[in-house]
């Protein structure tokens, strides 16, 4: 039976790495699948298997360019691993914490980013169902976590001097279909208004319509099911909020599709 050998050698003068020989056992038959993952090399914690390099390998490559290939690539994922395990040491805890969090943003936009593409395709591919799409949320849930609070609610800007404040507080509490049609009808008297309370807007968009909510603040106001009044010289806010969700909370399926 024909073998070959790969060898992972010493990556730099300054960088110590164990020396390490991995016997392929026959290249011909070294790719078929098994149900277990067969690491190839390590590098401290982090390993590298036999099925990430499948996808190197072309049908017409010869012995030992398959050889050839798989120690270069070995070597290098080896080299990359030690530098970032050196950085991990070496570098500032408050510059790694930044560079955990700018791995993280950046992870959750290609997600983001391929499923909305995804979603715009669908409008031209008939062939991509909604089943299909909500298949993917459901399978990429994890990376698709908020970087910011989100939250749905209803809100109405009252003029200062607005006689029957309480009235309109009490409808917007409720907010039964008589409360609804009510306060519909006589809209034209606010200054600002939102009814459409299933819908995740960013709590900063939020704060932008009632600026007596801020940063310091939202904490006491912005709580699920939480009624809250606010005023300034501009207007009287009544708001009643219908749900929120934290940073780091799954982003709904509804947030994340593009409108």
């Amino acid at each position: 039976m024909d073998s070959c050998k790969i060898k992972l050698v010493d990556i730099t003068g300054y960088l110590a790495c164990t020396i390490l020989f991995f016997t392929i056992v026959s290249c011909d038959t070294f790719f078929k699948k098994k149900e277990d993952k067969i690491p190839i090399a390590r590098v401290g914690e982090s390993f590298l298997y036999k099925e990430d390099l499948e996808s190197l390998l072309l049908a017409n490559m010869s012995k030992a360019d398959s050889a050839s290939l798989v120690n270069n690539y070995i070597n290098t994922w080896a080299y990359k691993q030690l530098l970032l395990s050196k950085a991990k040491i070496n570098l500032p805890e408050d510059q790694l914490e930044l560079f955990e969090e700018l791995v993280s943003n950046y992870r959750t936009d290609l997600y983001t980013g391929a499923y909305k593409e995804a979603l715009v395709l669908q409008s031209h591919d008939t062939l991509i169902s909604d089943t299909q799409l909500k298949e993917f949320y459901e399978r990429e849930k994890e990376n698709f976590k908020l970087k910011e609070r989100i939250m749905q609610l209803r809100f109405v800007e009252l003029p200062t001097q607005y006689l029957d404040k309480d009235l309109i507080a009490t409808k917007l509490k409720d907010f039964q279909e008589e409360d609804k049609s009510y306060l519909d009808s006589i809209s034209v008297q606010f200054k600002k208004v939102n009814f459409n309370d299933s819908i995740w807007v960013s709590v900063y968009r939020v704060m932008e319509e009632i600026p007596p909510l801020t940063i310091e603040n939202q904490e006491k106001y912005l709580k699920k099911s939480q009624f809250f009044e606010l005023q300034d010289s501009l207007g009287v806010y009544l708001a009643k909020v219908n749900d929120i969700l934290e940073i780091n909370d799954i982003a709904p399926l509804s947030y994340v599709e593009p409108t």
